[in-house]
């Protein structure tokens, strides 16, 4: 193990965590020092607002712990309503609350493969889409990023081989802001009878027409997001068709083995879906508005990037220059992390500008100035 820090040091890709103290409406403090926060995923800044938090607390008496998974005596009618609130907004018939969007992705993709199905999966998809493939007994392919002509080849080939096929991306793409072609997918998987996944992690209530993401009012077979980045709440869910939603309440490991998330985040979650979906519209149009002045500086900047979303990601190249960059931003004012491998591939080290509705076009100017 040390031998292996040792080379994580030398290669720049040693990982600490940040002694964070407090953050606030678009500002976090480390080590007694203020910075603009460009690396939270609170996209409507709803974390932050003690008006907010006050208001709920003051008619609150709701457990602070669950103390049991769903199926024994973890749940009530709590849980019931957020995940009547979720399938209303996204129009699907049922939904399910996992405790985090891990274990949701984990959950969903191991559960419904298995030996003699297959996952064809966006080279670029998360973390937990990936190892939810190598848990599933199924086989998986991966194909390159939005190259649909790459994933037909790939279906042309193997779908005959299989049962139950499953074709899994992302919306908006967690490290490069990019948007998959949504309708693509679902010509991709009508054609060669699959299912159709897509993880709406970061457009949830953040991108998108409706509240709903990208994929709303298409024919997306399970939806997955999480409740811990615009919502300003935590846990996950899984939307979908009652058939396939009482299939992992039986067979999902990560849904039946899992103490539940505490009542007073349930409650939470839906009472602000509820009772401050005003306030959550009114925070994402000031969100949209930024995403679209920040992309119009980066052209008159002339600097390219994937992006079509608040994820903006500034790509380097190498560690050592994107940790100088990053450490120079932070000597003037300005919370950028970098992000290297293996949460990027090799020589794409970046600096990974995440847009809140509380942060403004003037200091996206300065971090562009540092930059260039």
């Amino acid at each position: 193990m040390k031998q292996e820090l040792e080379q994580l040091k030398n290669k720049g890709q040693y990982r600490t965590i940040p002694d964070i103290q407090s953050k606030s409406d678009g500002k976090i403090v480390i080590n007694d020092v203020e910075y603009v926060n460009f690396a939270s995923n609170d996209y409507l800044g709803i974390s932050t607002k003690s008006e907010l938090r006050k208001e709920f607390l003051q008619n609150a008496d709701y457990l602070m712990s669950s103390a049991s998974a769903r199926l024994l005596t973890g749940s009530s009618p709590l849980y019931k309503s957020l995940e009547k609130t979720i399938s209303q907004i996204f129009n699907k018939e049922a939904a399910l609350i996992f405790n985090t969007g891990y274990q949701c992705n984990l959950g969903v993709i191991s559960t419904l493969i298995r030996k003699g199905d297959a996952v064809f999966s966006d080279k670029l998809n998360h973390a937990s889409i990936i190892d939810g493939m190598q848990l599933s007994q199924g086989d998986f392919y991966r194909y390159r990023h939005f190259d649909y002509e790459n994933l037909e080849k790939i279906l042309q080939s193997k779908r005959g081989q299989y049962k139950r096929a499953l074709i899994v991306s992302e919306s908006v793409f967690s490290m490069d802001g990019d948007i998959a072609d949504i309708d693509k997918l679902v010509e991709l998987k009508k054609k060669y009878n699959c299912l159709l996944m897509i993880d709406e992690a970061h457009a949830f209530c953040a991108a998108g027409d409706s509240l709903a993401g990208i994929s709303y009012g298409k024919d997306v077979d399970i939806i997955t997001a999480t409740f811990g980045k615009a919502v300003g709440s935590f846990g996950a869910f899984c939307v979908s068709s009652g058939e396939i939603i009482s299939y992992l309440i039986n067979k999902a490991r990560s849904f039946i083995f899992s103490t539940s998330i505490p009542p007073i985040n349930i409650a939470w979650s839906d009472w602000l879906l509820n009772a401050k979906r005003d306030f959550i519209i009114s925070q994402k149009q000031k969100l949209q508005i930024l995403v679209s002045d920040t992309h119009k500086l980066l052209g008159d900047a002339g600097i390219t990037t994937p992006s079509k979303s608040q994820i903006i990601p500034i790509i380097i190249g190498t560690n050592e220059k994107t940790i100088e960059i990053s450490e120079k931003l932070l000597s003037q004012g300005y919370y950028i992390p970098a992000i290297r491998p293996p949460t990027v591939p090799e020589g794409t080290s970046r600096l990974r500008i995440s847009l809140t509705a509380d942060l403004n076009k003037e200091e996206f100017k300065q971090v562009l100035n540092i930059i260039k």
